[in-house]
């Protein structure tokens, strides 16, 4: 097969007329010139089949680096989807790429990522958890970069903090459920008793009971990843020993989502016969037949202001060290 002479970036540009820097820039999603020229730059590379030098694209000017990790629990979770689209989407807005891993709850995987990460020399990392190796704190340390948190918040962040409180949404469920008058309660959770988010909403909710005079009368957490059938099997295998039960309340949505599907199976009425409450304000909640109550993350948000607060640290702007974002309870009819 014959090899052809490949177009350049300065072919490109001197075809234009326009500079090596502009071509550049509006390859990297970068702002600062017209539409028609963002068109014009991407009808070329179209029509010669130019084909970008990642590698190099992941450097600006002298050498700086624009690409930045961003780490998360679940690649196939709605909520963390949703912000890595809006956290995505921001930093293209100011010219940086991002570079996406999952750490599956595991401090070790988190660190395995950042290790992998570090030899790519970003700009800034983005870890969606407040619960790190040793390891993984010596690597942020040499590595001498912006690092935000994101998800639970802490209020003594190794450099950014943006998120809300887990266990408050457990303590705020709590409130809610037993305000209508439910006291045989169970709870049907996941990932057995790693140091999760989920498990400080369990903590959370537990101590909502206590302080009302009330606990669990049963509980299911299982080793599994959260999801619809985890839900599913969770309830089964709670009812089995516990069927005096008149609420449950529930890792996520689609746990919950899950055990509305079991309950119904055998026959229960929700919520008059028992109540369910989940968590995250996914949108497969808001679409059942009875609304699910639940707690809603505005994930979108959250994942902009993060960006926006890595690209201030970046560029030296005033940035404050915690930013709370704020979660909305939403009292559906599951109750």
């Amino acid at each position: 097969m014959d090899k052809r002479t490949k177009p350049g970036l300065e072919d490109i540009a001197r075809t234009l007329g326009v500079s090596k820097m502009t071509v550049s820039r509006v390859l990297r999603g970068a702002s600062g010139f017209s539409e028609a020229t963002r068109d014009k730059v991407l009808t070329e590379v179209a029509r010669t089949g130019y084909l970008p030098n990642r590698l190099a694209a992941a450097f600006g000017p002298a050498g700086t680096s624009t690409l930045i990790g961003v780490c998360v629990p679940r690649l196939t979770s709605p909520l963390f989807g949703s912000v890595l689209e809006s956290i995505n989407h921001t930093f293209a807005r100011f010219g940086y790429q991002t570079m996406i891993g999952s750490h599956n709850q595991l401090p070790e995987e988190e660190e395995a990522w950042l290790r992998t990460l570090a030899s790519w020399k970003p700009a800034a990392v983005v870890l969606a958890s407040r619960n790190h190796s040793p390891g993984t704190m010596t690597l942020l340390r040499d590595m001498g970069v912006p690092v935000a948190e994101i998800w639970d918040l802490t209020t003594k962040p190794i450099d950014l903090a943006i998120g809300f409180s887990h266990y408050d949404n457990g303590l705020e469920m709590a409130r809610c459920i037993t305000a209508t008058g439910r006291k045989r309660i169970g709870y049907v959770g996941a990932l057995g008793n790693r140091t999760t988010s989920g498990h400080l909403r369990y903590q959370g909710f537990i101590k909502g009971l206590n302080d009302l005079g009330l606990t669990l009368h049963a509980e299911e957490i299982l080793m599994d990843q959260p999801g619809f059938y985890a839900g599913f099997y969770g309830t089964e295998t709670m009812m089995a020993r516990q069927a005096n039960l008149d609420a449950i309340y529930f890792h996520d949505d689609e746990m919950a989502i899950g055990g509305l599907a079991y309950l119904t199976r055998i026959g229960l009425r929700v919520p008059d016969d028992i109540g369910i409450a989940g968590w995250g304000g996914m949108e497969a909640a808001s679409i059942l037949q009875r609304r699910l109550t639940t707690t809603a993350i505005p994930t979108t948000k959250l994942g902009k202001v993060a960006a926006e607060a890595l690209v201030s640290r970046l560029r030296g702007d005033p940035v404050q060290d915690v930013t709370i974002i704020p979660t909305r309870l939403v009292p559906g009819s599951t109750l």
